[in-house]
């Protein structure tokens, strides 16, 4: 089967010029150049992820990927940044091909990405949000279902990737519990156009979390993570770890003031200054409707993530994943991986052409 008739050449494939309908999902502190890079230039699409970077880092970090590949990927962000509007103008300097968004995008970013031919792919959570982003403008969708890491919906991957794509008319990517290629033909299947995967790219050679971490989440059965709301008072899925459990019996008072500390260390890591913090927050709170309490939860949890993906503190952070981790027992490089899951979705497909 050639590769322009193959079912794994879709219009995601078509739209970024990319071989595989596979994308590396925008990970916080997880997504940098070399897994970016070996996804890209494995045939896939790989995403910096930039929530957690200032702008000159992302910058170098853009730069530093350029110099590992040749061929096209995206840069993930907040809609919701006070600098966004300078990160999208680098972006456009820089030429990137993609920008994706954990949360809706307003509609301003979206007119000015695609006013200077940058698509844009949010994710999403239920179905009714998948239309009005396709409203007002995205280029496509990932449809993260509840097994999907770290912010998650309440709806299984099951019914919402292909309600998402029979009401929607744009390439749609499904999330949230894929990591082989019966998986990638499954999401074919619904209608979708390929797969985004978050923890099955952690756990490869080329992710930068320390080896004991990585350790952590293979040691992880398919019932071993939980979905909690103590971290930042949103829906998160995470390994239940004592730190994990020692949160969700503390008290809302002691989980405030903690928080309130994290968020002071991280403002020190990335060298934001204090005004630009309080923008920040102000900003979160206008688009999350956040409380100040939930705020100030909502600035640690980038704190205990870097704690164990960075520093590799398994006392002190959280481990963000998808269910899917349970289910994972190797460490593969990005190219294997990738070659693994292609040659396993095509014998899938021939089963139905028989």
């Amino acid at each position: 089967m050639s590769e322009a008739t193959t079912p794994l050449r879709t219009r995601f494939c078509e739209m970024l010029d990319i071989q595989y309908p596979i994308v590396q999902t925008g990970m916080g502190w997880v997504s940098y150049p070399r897994l970016t890079a070996a996804t890209s230039n494995a045939g896939g699409f790989g995403i910096l992820a930039s929530a957690t970077m200032t702008l000159q880092e992302l910058e170098q970090n853009i730069a530093e990927t350029k110099s590992m590949t040749d061929r096209p990927f995206g840069v993930n962000m907040r809609g919701d940044q006070p600098d966004v509007d300078a990160r999208v103008a680098l972006m456009i300097r820089e030429g990137i091909k993609l920008a994706s968004f954990a949360g809706p995008p307003s509609r301003k970013v979206i007119d000015r990405l695609k006013e200077n031919g940058i698509l844009s792919m949010p994710t999403i959570g239920m179905p009714r949000h998948a239309q009005k982003m396709q409203e007002w403008g995205v280029d496509a969708l990932i449809a993260q279902g509840h097994e999907g890491g770290g912010h998650t919906g309440p709806v299984p991957t099951s019914i919402l990737l292909p309600e998402v794509c029979a009401n929607t008319d744009i390439p749609v990517l499904g999330a949230g519990g894929f990591r082989n290629g019966r998986g990638l033909a499954a999401a074919l299947a619904y209608g979708a156009d390929g797969i985004a995967m978050g923890t099955r790219f952690l756990l490869t050679q080329e992710s930068g979390v320390p080896d004991h971490i990585k350790a952590q989440y293979l040691q992880t059965n398919l019932r071993g993570t939980v979905v909690t709301e103590a971290i930042d008072g949103a829906p998160q899925r995470v390994i239940q770890t004592a730190l994990v459990q020692r949160l969700e019996s503390s008290s809302y008072i002691v989980r405030f003031f903690s928080a309130i500390k994290n968020a002071w260390v991280f403002r020190k890591i990335t060298h934001q200054p204090f005004l630009e913090t309080i923008k920040e927050a102000m900003a979160m709170k206008k688009t999350r409707e956040l409380s100040f309490a939930e705020l100030a939860m909502a600035a640690n949890a980038p704190m205990l993530t870097r704690a164990t993906m960075v520093d590799g503190n398994l006392d002190a952070g959280i481990l963000p994943t998808g269910q899917v981790t349970g289910a994972i027992d190797q460490l593969p490089t990005v190219a294997e991986l990738l070659a693994e899951i292609v040659t396993d979705a095509e014998k899938q497909l021939a089963r139905f052409q028989r």
